[in-house]
This record gives structure tokens, sequence and C-alpha cells, in this order.
């Protein structure tokens, strides 16, 4: 055994112990107790879960956990796709789900399926351990094991309900428990970032899940299937079960109005703490269910060390305040451009899903880098003007003693997607927009870079960024052309006509 396989035991071995420990049992009840207790909580199934892995429990569920346990329990026959957010427990939400139905009769046979069938297994590990370890489960539902049917990857209870682990193209057919076929296929981890790349792939796995995974079902007998798994790519398995299933839950670490979605577990700053340490399309992938396709408009960004700010006749700070009221969803941005020659020049940014206070350090920030070198121009898009938000600006910039006067875009704004491939893909492509070298390292300045690479046309990503840039460009033109002199000359009068 590899020094690993030693490590992996020992991890398995330890959450065995953990389990046992985690589960004392009352010796002083008696059987009519017992009874009576075990008829309350398979009456209410939350409690169940609580009772019987009080190790998990130290959370409240979300309304979105309750709601899908009871879709799962109250039907028989159930075709459900799970696309939960990291850290929303949805194998673990799962698992408790499958023994509650195991242990109470109502399934027989549980297949789990995963990208290859060392993770298959690995998945179906915590299920065998609960089952010979959770002394809870033991005391009330009796001893799981069966002597020489109780094996890493396949096993069944002495009440005859039967689990396997397979592997993407592993051959389940003909697999029964005694007369039953699988009644629960549980798909987990399904999918995989290589295998997405690979659109060959993903049609000839989808093809084994219909017709080899799902055709161990039977016709006649209520089977649950649940796909559990993040939208980590734009065809993946994933996303072609959704079309099937009888429910789609699409839940992402955080709802539409910025909050976390199981804020008894996963606080706003906890949150934030994770998301900060990971880049924009990573996060979008794992916590939004937002796969990006990076480089569909923008192929790379281009970066360059600048002269002096003297070079620059004048600059533009652009700003977006962002519509919405939380400062989880939009990204405030604000964009320093100036232009050079024929190029144009990002010097800094501050791009966040912050409030307006800081925003205004931001703009601080700015004006601080900027240092009264280069006259600096501060506008932001005139109906943001006619917001609260503005004015919120305004009061922290006034409370951090700056005398920043933002003036407003008065043009009618084409849509948005246009209006940035338009402007900035060509000179993008040509070589004449720049983000300052010396910036690299600013989190503001990845960030910008990282949602240039996943603007696209059908792209759910944030383009506060490159709207905020676009915005900078239009006045930065604005003001240079019309100081351009428009010399209208007289043609001359051709003397040899006379």
């Amino acid at each position: 055994m590899a020094l690993s396989d030693k490590k992996i035991e020992l991890l398995w071995s330890e959450f065995r112990d953990s389990v046992r420990n985690s589960t004392p049992v009352d010796k002083n009840e008696t059987p009519e107790q017992k009874r009576k207790r075990m008829t309350r909580l398979e009456a209410n199934v939350e409690e169940w879960f609580k009772y019987y892995f009080p190790k998990y429990a130290f959370s409240e569920p979300a309304p979105f956990h309750k709601k899908a346990t009871q879709r799962v329990i109250n039907n028989a026959e159930w075709y459900e796709v799970r696309s939960w957010s990291r850290e929303l427990a949805k194998s673990t939400r799962t698992m408790f789900e499958v023994l509650f139905l195991g242990l109470t009769g109502k399934k027989r046979y549980v297949l789990m399926i995963s990208n290859n069938e060392t993770n298959a297994t690995n998945l179906l590990e915590p299920y065998r351990i609960q089952l010979d370890s959770n002394q809870r489960i033991i005391n009330d539902y009796g001893i799981q094991e069966t002597l020489g049917r109780w094996s890493s990857g396949e096993f069944v209870t002495r009440t005859g309900v039967a689990f396997k682990a397979i592997g993407a193209g592993q051959s389940p057919r003909g697999t029964r428990n005694e007369e039953v076929r699988p009644d629960v296929l549980l798909f987990d981890d399904i999918d995989t970032d290589e295998d997405c790349r690979n659109p060959e792939m993903i049609t000839k796995r989808w093809r084994w899940i219909e017709d080899a995974a799902i055709g161990t079902r039977s016709i006649s007998k209520g089977t649950l299937i649940i796909f559990c798994g993040n939208i980590i790519a734009k065809d993946c398995c994933v996303v072609r079960a959704q079309q099937y299933a009888d429910w789609l839950d699409i839940i992402n670490i955080r709802d539409k109005n910025g909050n976390s979605t199981w804020p008894s577990k996963n606080s706003q700053e906890q949150i934030d703490r994770v998301l900060a340490q990971k880049s924009y399309l990573s996060t979008q992938k794992e916590y939004f269910n937002n796969p990006i396709q990076e480089g569909t408009v923008f192929k790379a960004m281009n970066w360059k060390t600048f002269g002096p700010l003297s070079q620059y006749k004048f600059l533009v700070c652009y700003i977006d305040l962002s519509y919405k009221s939380s400062a989880k969803n939009d990204y405030k941005a604000a964009t320093l451009v100036g232009k050079w020659k024929e190029e144009y020049h990002v010097l800094k940014a501050f791009l966040k899903q912050g409030t307006t206070s800081e925003l205004a350090a931001g703009l601080v920030d700015i004006n601080a880098f900027v240092n009264g070198k280069c006259p600096i121009y501060w506008y932001a898009e005139e109906n943001f003007l006619q917001d609260i938000i503005l004015k919120e600006v305004q009061e922290s910039l006034s409370s951090l003693k700056s005398s920043i006067v933002i003036s407003p875009d008065k043009r009618a704004k084409a849509d948005k997607f246009t209006r940035i491939e338009a402007a900035l893909e060509p000179i993008n492509t040509k070589g004449k927009l720049f983000l300052n070298e010396s910036e690299r390292d600013n989190p503001s300045m990845k960030t910008l870079e990282e949602q240039f690479m996943a603007f696209g046309p059908k792209s759910k990503a944030h383009e506060d960024g490159p709207d905020a840039v676009e915005g900078a460009k239009f006045i930065v033109d604005s003001k240079y052309f019309s100081e351009v002199p428009i010399v209208i000359g007289r043609r001359q009068t051709n003397q040899k006509r006379y």
C-alpha cells in the first residue's frame, strides 16, 4: 500500500471514529420510549436529520434545503438537478435523504455515479461509515454491516439495501439487488473541467448516462435520480440533465439581492474573505453557476509600463456607481484613462463589489495617484446623478476632505455589449489599448482584466469595469476631437479660365 493510500485510510478511520463518538445513545431508554421517539423523528425528517447526524447539524438548514428534501421524500418517482454552490452541502444533504429513504424501507438499491470509479467510491464511503459506525442508526435500525458484503465501493445492509459505486463508462448493465433494479441514481461530480473542454467527450458521456446508467432503472418502480454538480461549462452533463429533470435547483452562494443563501453557516464576511482569495472567473464558476468562456471578444489584454503623467494632456476618471443598492451585486467601478499619441492607457482602477464609502475612498486614492501632475475630469452617467447613491458618494468624499466634483455623461447610451465591443475591441486588437503594468498586482486591475476576458454576447459576467473604460474613452475622444480645429477653405479660382 502506497503512503498516500495509508494516509487516505487513516483519514477514513478518523472519520469513522468521529461518527462513532458523536452519536451517543441513551442506554436507559425503554423499548416503548424508543418506538415513540423513532415514530416522532420519522414523521419530521428535519428532526430525524438532526438526531442521527449531529456532527453535521451545527448550522440550521436554509429554506432551500428543506424544500429540496420535501420534494425528494414525497415523490417516489423524481428527477432533480441540484446545482448548489460550493459550501451549500449538496452532497451531504443528499446523503441524509438517501439514508432516510433506505433505513425507512422506501428505497432498496443506490447507485453512486461519478466521473471515475475512485471518485464514486470516495463519495459513497461516508454512507458506509454512517451505516457501520453511527451508534444511533445501529441502536434504532440494527446492525447494518453484512459479513462478506461490506467492501468499499459496494455493500449491502442486513435489511437488504444495496449500495454500489461506478465510474462513467463502466458497464452497469444487469445491475440488480436480488430482483430489485436500482431505484436511486446519484450523479455527483460527473463533469470535469478537462472533459468539458472536449464536446465529443461530453456527448459520449451523456449517451452513456442515458443508455447505460439511467437504463438500469425499472420502468414500473419509482426511481429517484439526482444530479449534484455546479454548472462548470456551457455544455456539460449537468446542463444536459436540466431539460429532462422534474426540478432544477440553482442556488448560488449569494441570492439575487446579494445576501448569503445560507446565512446560519456562511456569513457575508466569510463569503467576502473566501471570494477575495480567488479570481473572478473561478468564483463565477464555483460559487455562482456562471461558467465563463475566456477570450470570446477580448482574446488577451495588453500590459505596458507608461511614462510620466505629465505626458498626458488630461486624464478622465469615469465612474460606474452601479444601480443596485446592495454592496454584493454590481461592481462599483472607476477607471482612470489617458490618451498618448494613438494609444489609450488605463492607468489605475477601482473595481469592487463594495459600498459607496469604499468607492469614495477609491476615488481619493486615484486622485492621490495623480497628485496634481495632470488635470483630471471626473464623469459618471447622468442617470446615476439623480440617484441617492451619488449623494452618498459626495457626502463620503466630503468626509474624506476631498473636493472631487463629478460631471454628468449626458449621452444616450446604446446597448452595452455593442457599445463596449465597438469602442474597445478594435483598439485592443490593434495594440492601442493598454493596462498599466505597474498596477498589475492591484486586485482591481486584475479584476478588470478578468472582466474583459469574460466579456461576451451571452455572458452573465459582470462588465462594470469594461463599461467604465468605454465611458472614459468616450469622454477622452470627445474632448480631443472638440479641440481639433476644423478649417473650411475656399477653392482657388482657376486663372486660366479668364
